[in-house]
């Protein structure tokens, strides 16, 4: 149950080699000859790249209602859901900023090499050499985390006393556990749980679909599923997201990745509005924008307009 998208061998790294985010003289420039933009110094235009899941366009949307309100010209451009197009499209031109995942960033970009560790500061910095090798930059990252994330139903916290990893060690050692079948090999799950919490669950292991985890959970098929910590799911099902009180889970904290040009371009103006919003992302809020779009099939410009006003960043 990872978000690490395998590498395309050569391909990818002829494109991670390509710094340039495209040729300055493709770029149509912003800034004042736009009213709203007036004291927004001239530069490229933003595109924003959103993978194709929801939570992506939401962020991205966000990020294009907040820079639009601010003066900026920006607009979204959706893209597949491999990492590869992401970062070939930074390559190319085709967008200059997205909203992104710090540890799954890095272990795509080492080839899975396992240093991506549960503290974000300790993974972005391992990261941020090798965003700076492509003609990136990462902004800081927010506190919401979508990372693996084992969950149980309210009436089994209840009965067992279970909110935490290490209370699951203590109390549900016979549980049945739920997930993707690399969970069995994921550090990040079972081996995790065993090195870190001295929990061994692969004996009570049944390995499922992504997609049926949610659904097997519900019908008591399985204890425990895992599943990503912003699911929607946990909040319209009432399930208890377990802390991961020892720092087991990797560091997938949502930060922006922006071209260099445009960072030179705007300054601290344009890295600060997206620190801002960094600053009032959250794990729960992720949790309940999910919910809107997966549960109850809103939009996500919808979304995303909701989230700016109730957070100050809407005209």
């Amino acid at each position: 149950m990872t978000r690490h998208i395998k590498v395309l061998g050569a391909v990818l790294a002829l494109s991670l080699l390509g710094a340039a985010c495209g040729d300055d003289d493709d770029q149509t420039e912003t800034g004042s000859g736009d009213p709203s933009g007036a004291d927004i110094p001239d530069g490229p235009d933003i595109t924003i790249g959103a993978q194709d899941f929801g939570e992506s366009l939401i962020l991205a949307e966000i990020y294009e209602g907040a820079l639009d309100s601010a003066g900026y010209e920006a607009d979204t451009q959706e893209l597949g859901g491999f990492r590869d197009l992401l970062l070939g499209a930074f390559e190319s031109g085709e967008v200059n900023l997205a909203p992104d995942y710090v540890a799954s960033n890095l272990e795509f970009l080492n080839d899975q090499a396992g240093e991506a560790t549960g503290d974000v500061d300790e993974t972005f910095a391992a990261l941020e050499p090798r965003l700076e090798e492509m003609g990136l930059v990462g902004l800081t990252p927010s506190d919401a985390v979508n990372t693996n994330a084992f969950v149980v139903t309210e009436e089994t916290s209840d009965d067992l006393g279970i909110t935490t990893l290490s209370d699951l060690a203590e109390n549900g050692a016979d549980l049945t556990l739920g997930g993707p079948a690399d969970c069995e090999s994921n550090p990040f799950c079972i081996p995790g749980l065993q090195s870190v919490y001295g929990l061994d669950m692969s004996e009570n292991f049944t390995p499922l679909d992504a997609g049926l985890v949610a659904t097997s959970l519900e019908e008591g098929a399985i204890d425990v599923g895992l599943l990503f910590s912003t699911d929607g799911r946990i909040a319209s099902e009432g399930w208890v997201l377990l802390e991961d009180d020892q720092g087991m889970l990797a560091a997938d904290n949502v930060f922006p990745v922006v071209a260099e040009e445009v960072v030179e371009a705007y300054g601290d103006d344009l890295t600060g509005l997206l620190d801002e919003i960094s600053a009032e992302l959250t794990t729960d809020g992720l949790i309940e924008l999910n919910k809107r779009y997966d549960v109850d099939k809103e939009d996500a410009e919808d979304i995303a307009a909701d989230w700016l006003a109730d957070h100050g960043f809407a005209d």
